[in-house]
């Protein structure tokens, strides 16, 4: 039997799993994962990646990915806060899945053996300070529309 959380934003954790998350929680984080990893691919698919060309496609995925997830947590945490299933689905497993920091990695390191140091650099500073600026901007959002809901 899974043990409810002791704070509403926690994970619920089952004993039988060595006080890990539920088999439902694992469910909703694999179903958003398999959401979120098809949108991924569909980007690739629909905007595939040139050698020798900017990254973009995967600069848009993380941040429009950061921003829906600066949005959904501050939804999440202030207007549906005893949710058991979604933060796991929607940010863990939806969002998780569908940005992708390994992708990032090596895309900057491609970019680094082809002699585009500057490139590179403009390329992890666009996707991590853009991150935090998008996942700001919809933390805002989500904040706004949230108080234009009460």
């Amino acid at each position: 039997m899974t043990r409810p959380p002791e704070r509403p934003n926690e994970l619920p954790v089952d004993p039988g799993l060595g006080g890990g998350p539920g088999l439902r929680t694992l469910g909703a984080i694999g179903a958003g994962g398999a959401l979120g990893g098809l949108a991924r691919y569909t980007a690739v698919v629909l905007t595939p990646a040139v050698a020798g060309v900017f990254p973009w496609t995967t600069l848009t995925v993380n941040l429009s990915g950061s921003f829906a997830l600066g949005v959904l947590v501050v939804v999440l945490l202030e207007r549906f806060p005893s949710s058991r299933y979604l933060r796991p689905f929607l940010a863990t497993g939806l969002l998780g899945a569908y940005t992708t920091f390994s992708t990032l990695a090596i895309e900057t390191d491609l970019l680094v053996r082809q002699g585009r140091t500057a490139v590179a650099a403009l390329y992890l500073f666009l996707s991590l300070a853009g991150g935090v600026a998008a996942a700001w901007a919809g933390m805002r959002l989500g904040r706004t529309a949230g108080s234009r809901g009460r």
